[in-house]
């Protein structure tokens, strides 16, 4: 009897340990996702054509001696600001002052000249009213006083071209701006009228830009409509600058066989761009209908279709939602159909959901945190975007 309640017994542990041994784990918890997303906005699918650009000033010149000579001095360097009226070189100008005294001493010659033949037209002229010469000999003496009156008049011009000369010594900026190029340094033996330096003006800045052949009709026609043209200067967010195209080359450059375009952004965007800063213009062309636009990235292939992730904001879950694309541009998608502004579509990490699962916008404080007393909604608009 005690033989058999024991097999009794070890055959109740061993069915246990069996149980035990055969029954699985409750699974954990699934995590809740973190993801991107982007808000839907009307007129967000208008195809675009971006061009690299760079910021130049209207009007910039190259600034130069008027005479030639050897460069001693140069008073400025790149990037500096000069005002109008400021020296900014200057040339040796010994030789210079050589040449206006041999002018000053050109001028006292004859002036003294003069002077001797008026005395002599004044005796000559006695005489002959005295009867003493001829009319002949009188003339003869009034053509020298003319000759000598001309030479005077020749040497007072010359004197004031080799004052002028002297001063042209000394480079002066003509208007106020900014120094955008040296073209030659001190010990140089300079032409008359080889550049020094580049100097851009202060003013109006454009936009600079080139356009290939197939293009330079259709930035005719689009530029033409307000707001088709944008400006988003790198490095400052995507905040674009409205610009207004100004001018397109008449010829193609001869290496690249683009047409040289430039944009206006007018007075009130200056000061907000810097000088030879990269820039991207935005060429805006009509939209095709209420398509919108999305990243590359936020479309998932899924039975031979294509399909979205969508956020609810209200409960924080995904729902999958197919769309008709109609094209491609650059690392976006047009989606034709199947979506509606104001929608949030999930634009990172859309390989690993599924309908329903719970998400939280990337970069968002975790549940039960102390930072977390703001709703989901106020966290999307940085981490979310």
């Amino acid at each position: 009897m005690r033989v058999i309640q024991t097999l009794a017994v070890a055959a109740s542990v061993a069915a246990a340990v069996l149980s035990a041994a055969c029954s699985k784990p409750a699974p954990p918890p699934e995590p809740v996702r973190a993801v991107r997303t982007i808000e839907l906005r009307a007129g967000d699918g208008a195809p675009s054509i971006d061009y690299a650009a760079e910021i130049r000033a209207r009007t910039e010149t190259r600034l130069s001696f008027r005479v030639g000579g050897k460069l001693v001095e140069r008073r400025v360097d790149l990037g500096d600001r000069v005002r109008a009226g400021q020296p900014v070189a200057r040339l040796d100008p010994q030789d210079l002052r050589l040449g206006q005294d041999n002018a000053r001493a050109a001028l006292a010659a004859a002036e003294a000249s003069l002077e001797l033949a008026q005395a002599d037209f004044r005796r000559y002229r006695d005489l002959r009213d005295q009867g003493f010469i001829s009319f002949a000999e009188l003339e003869r003496r009034e053509t020298t006083l003319k000759s000598a009156q001309a030479q005077q008049r020749q040497a007072q011009a010359q004197a004031a071209v080799q004052a002028n000369q002297a001063s042209y010594a000394s480079l002066v900026a003509d208007a106020a701006g900014v120094v955008t190029g040296i073209d030659a340094e001190p010990g140089a033996v300079l032409a008359a009228g080889a550049p020094v330096l580049r100097l851009a003006l202060d003013g109006p800045r454009d936009v600079v830009f080139a356009v290939p052949e197939d293009k330079v009709e259709q930035l005719r026609r689009a530029a033409a409509q307000p707001g088709a043209l944008q400006v988003l200067p790198w490095g400052q967010g995507a905040t674009p600058l409205p610009a207004t195209l100004r001018e397109i080359a008449a010829a193609a450059d001869p290496v690249t066989r683009t047409f040289l375009a430039k944009a206006d952004l007018g007075a009130a965007a200056n000061a907000a761009v810097r000088l030879g800063q990269t820039a991207t213009v935005r060429l805006r062309l009509p939209a095709t209908g209420a398509a919108l636009r999305l990243p590359l990235a936020a479309l998932k292939e899924e039975q031979g279709r294509s399909i979205v992730w969508l956020v609810d904001r209200a409960s924080m879950t995904v729902r999958a939602q197919p769309v008709q694309l109609g094209g491609a541009d650059g690392n976006e998608v047009i989606v034709a159909s199947g979506l509606q502004p104001g929608q949030w579509v999930v634009t990172a990490g859309v390989h690993v959901l599924r309908p329903g699962q719970k998400v939280t916008l990337y970069g968002a404080a975790p549940a039960g945190a102390a930072s977390a007393a703001a709703a989901p909604g106020t966290a999307s608009s940085g981490a979310g975007r």
